[in-house]
């Protein structure tokens, strides 16, 4: 058996539960508002888990992988809410189900 750290373990299974509640979250929320904020929480998990792995190796490739993640996070924060606010605008849309609706 391999004898991880502690700290390695821990880490994981938060960044393991994060990516969880926010994949719950995303399929029980119909409000595209409470779906972008699971979004995030699911990508804080992968985030979590590439920085401990790298502390664990001593390697900084987890840290670059943090910040790609960050920069993939702020990108689909920016177009989720641009696409929230035009539905607002055009429709008065906030339930992700009834864009199905919105068909021509």
């Amino acid at each position: 058996m391999i004898d991880l750290p502690f700290f390695l373990v821990a880490s994981l299974v938060l960044a393991v539960g994060l990516f969880a509640v926010g994949l719950f979250g995303l399929m029980l929320r119909r409000g595209i508002l409470f779906q972008i904020i699971a979004l995030e929480i699911m990508l804080t998990g992968p985030a979590l888990a590439f920085v401990a792995a790298g502390a664990h190796h001593g390697d900084p490739g987890g840290q670059g992988m943090f910040v790609f993640v960050l920069v993939l996070a702020a990108s689909e924060v920016a177009l989720g809410l641009a696409l929230y606010l035009r539905l607002g605008r055009l429709a008065d849309v906030a339930d992700s189900d009834s864009v199905r609706t919105l068909r021509h």
